[in-house]
């Protein structure tokens, strides 16, 4: 019996080499190649305690940052399981090959944001596409072995979920059009839900939020879908936004806007403890409120012309390509032109700290679950959390396992189906104007009105499907009645500590859970 596995990104491939390595098989399926997954657009950095900076850091450190910038909305227990076991993952990474920047005190640690101390280990800024080469490279042996077997190509057609308990799934050979179905235990690590936001994200277009809908519609619980990321610095390119990785303001870029004829430095003046590394959430809604004042240009610009040259050859010369080739400007001679777009979705399949759905026998991990971020995650905690909750949700899967059990038969496979990309784009249209940083009661009626609209042209059950995604979403908005993290009411502008919860939706209700605080 196998284990299977639906995504093939950093979570993928991490839960797929814990199984290898403790010699469980399974089947790595998914839409794309890894060389394709959202994890290799990753840019700045994964987090870990290593200390060796010089600057006294610490595993309660970490904790402390990343409970503080989740706003406390975080499962505390999660969190230190994650913080504990970073200095491990990095040093395993860079074992298997990952190109650390290093020294003679070991691998160099930059500064991040919403993180008092230099705590982000980096490749320049390609440090997904490294990790993941590293990952891929590793799992390979155990392809060789027979050990794990790949399903590139295949997208996800059916979650087989029978009395709250996952019996398999079916998925569609994107090439041929024939169905496959395997039986057995599930990890999703389907990715974040890009597919929502059609051309408003920094993410791939291949995450289409489908998993996740499926999820939703066999009675799954999802959890705290309100809290969609902004990432304050991206710029617009052909049918989605480029990012600007933190890793330059890291390494010394200054955010400012011009007013009455002058540029202001407007992170500096109004945070001067951590400037232009605060928390994201914080950075995109002060650029949005600056650009409105009526003394201030509606332009913000990210000025690295700063940064020392040294800085750039070794650590940014990636991005400063990618800059040129977009802008065809140079980012050392010139600021660049920035403004918020959508990065990163901290809420999705709801999970326990050991990675269990709320159906048997399925499990989630990476963006597409809901773990470790809370209302707003830190910069440099994505790759980290993708690489441990695919460990954990590997390791829960082995603990579970047990002797091998009689398979279910599985009936009544559904035809497979897709979202059109004008409908998907009409979509996204209604939650990029109404679900934005700033959000009220009226923004987010609108949006269902319209949403409602739009779901009587639904032409197959994956339209209808992501339609009720979408209409989760803002419900969850509309459910928590208060301005935390990435979540900010116009109409609740306070922080409500009776609200320092999970927002729970299952099917089409939406309720609060508590967050275990231990």
């Amino acid at each position: 019996m196998r284990i299977n596995i639906i995504g093939a990104g950093l979570a993928g491939l991490s839960a797929a080499l814990t199984l290898a390595e403790n010699g469980v098989k399974s089947n790595l399926i998914s839409s794309m190649q890894s060389e394709r997954a959202q994890s290799v657009m990753a840019e700045g950095g994964i987090n870990a305690c290593l200390n060796t900076m010089g600057e006294d850091d610490s595993v309660e450190n970490h904790i402390e940052d990343t409970i503080r910038g989740g706003v406390n909305l975080a499962d505390k227990s999660a969190v230190r399981g994650l913080c504990e076991n970073a200095p491990e993952i990095v040093k395993k990474l860079y074992n298997l090959g990952v190109p650390f920047q290093t020294n003679e005190n070991g691998i160099v640690q930059r500064n991040f944001g919403g993180q008092k101390k230099k705590r982000t280990a980096f490749v320049k800024s390609s440090t997904g596409k490294m990790l993941m080469t590293a990952l891929i490279d590793a799992v390979r042996r155990y392809e060789a072995e027979g050990v794990i077997k790949r399903y590139p190509y295949h997208a996800l057609q059916q979650l087989h979920i029978r009395d709250n308990r996952c019996q398999g799934v079916t998925a569609a050979d994107l090439h041929t059009g024939e169905s496959i179905t395997f039986r057995g235990s599930v990890i999703l690590a389907s990715g974040g839900m890009n597919g929502l936001f059609s051309g408003l994200t920094t993410g791939t277009t291949q995450n289409t939020a489908d998993v996740t809908a499926m999820c939703l519609e066999n009675g799954v619980e999802l959890a705290n879908l309100e809290f969609i990321q902004y990432h304050p610095t991206t710029i617009a390119i052909p049918g989605k936004r480029l990012l600007i990785s933190e890793a330059a303001r890291g390494e010394g870029g200054r955010l400012f806007v011009g007013r009455n004829g002058k540029p202001w430095y407007f992170m500096e003046e109004k945070y001067p403890e951590l400037k232009n590394l605060m928390p994201r959430d914080v950075v995109s809604a002060e650029i949005v409120e600056v650009t409105s004042m009526p003394e201030c240009e509606n332009q913000v610009y990210l000025d690295m012309t700063g940064i020392d040259k040294k800085v750039w050859k070794s650590r940014l010369s990636d991005l400063r390509e990618q800059v040129i080739h977009y802008l065809a400007l140079d980012p050392v001679k010139k600021p660049v032109p920035v403004s918020p777009g959508i990065h990163y979705f901290m809420g999705g399949i709801w999970v326990d700290s050991e990675h269990r759905t709320s159906a048997e026998k399925l499990y989630a991990a990476g963006e597409c679950a809901c773990q470790y971020h809370g209302a707003n995650r830190l910069g440099g905690n994505s790759l980290l959390g993708a690489v441990y909750g695919g460990k954990v949700a590997a390791m829960t899967v082995i603990k579970e396992y047990g002797e091998p059990e009689a398979l279910p038969e599985i009936k009544g496979v559904k035809s497979y189906s897709e979202v059109s990309p004008a409908f998907r784009d009409s979509v996204g249209q209604v939650l990029g104007n109404h679900l934005k940083i700033l959000r009220s009661e009226d923004d987010l009626m609108r949006a269902l009105d319209e949403l409602n609209s739009i779901q009587e042209k639904a032409a197959n059950p994956a339209e209808n499907r992501l339609i009720n995604l979408a209409k989760a979403t803002v419900n969850c908005a509309l459910f928590r009645k208060e301005s935390r993290g990435a979540h900010r009411r116009t109409d609740y502008p306070g922080t409500n500590p009776g609200c320092q919860k999970q927002t729970i939706v299952k099917n089409t209700k939406v309720f609060y859970r508590e967050i275990n605080q231990l």
